[in-house]
């Protein structure tokens, strides 16, 4: 795949699958920009990472905070080449009568409006170079609705409806948007989930294991490179046969 020449904002960039991606897209040669809130963490990974990978904090879900950390990358990089929007929480478990209000605008917040700032942030850029790649991680439960997670599902099915909206709006030029929808993977986002909902997960997966990081990766990066030319407003499955449509 040809990366050559090229700068990348990965956020949720620490760990997990976005940590996955940054350490993948590094290898190809890529600048990364690792966007997470939790800056220590970051700042590890990115020494590890090397070849010109750089820490950035930010909150996605605050649109002052985007507009900081684009103006640090830009200022670092230049230019945005690619941009993989995996930073994102899943909430607690619970029946929609009982969720509580705050928690649900709160997962709203960072999975949907954070996708929608980075989005944001990075489009104009792209615009102004004639060439970008975007993907945004979604969730199976965006497409299959997971009982007692209403905001998370919820959240993720508003990521793929935007993703599909950006990449019609910029399907004239070479701009790809793309959305993947992952299955559980084993990463710090678990913490946040009742062992009852991570064991329904599990059992959901005809494969009958969860998601490992290198295989996400692998078809992120993919999204990620010049090769991937033509499929825009594309949704991604990687939920091991979950998934029904």
């Amino acid at each position: 795949m040809t990366f050559k020449d090229q700068t990348a904002i990965v956020t949720g960039g620490a760990q997990g699958i976005g940590g996955a991606v940054a350490e993948q897209l590094a290898t190809s040669g890529v600048r990364v920009a690792l966007w997470d809130m939790d800056e220590s963490l970051a700042q590890e990974s990115a020494e590890r990472i090397g070849a010109g990978a750089i820490a950035v904090p930010v909150n996605v879900a605050d649109w002052s905070s985007v507009e900081q950390a684009m103006a640090t990358t830009a200022k670092a990089f230049g230019r945005v080449d690619i941009m993989v929007n995996s930073a994102g929480i899943a909430g607690s478990n619970g029946p929609l009568a009982d969720y509580p209000v705050e928690e649900f605008q709160q997962i709203v917040n960072v999975n949907l409006m954070g996708t929608f700032h980075v989005n944001r942030a990075v489009v104009p850029l792209m615009r102004e170079h004639g060439y970008g790649r975007i993907v945004n991680v979604a969730s199976v439960a965006g497409k299959e609705g997971n009982p007692n997670a209403s905001a998370y599902s919820a959240s993720k099915a508003a990521v793929i409806g935007l993703t599909k909206s950006l990449g019609k709006e910029l399907a004239d030029m070479d701009i790809a948007v793309n959305c993947v929808t992952p299955a559980a993977a084993r990463t710090r986002i678990f913490d946040q989930m009742a062992q009852e909902h991570i064991d329904y997960m599990l059992s959901k997966i005809p494969r009958g294991r969860f998601l490992e990081l290198h295989e996400a990766a692998a078809m992120i990066v993919w999204l990620c490179s010049r090769e991937n030319s033509f499929t825009t407003a594309g949704v991604f499955d990687l939920s091991g046969g979950r998934a029904t449509y």
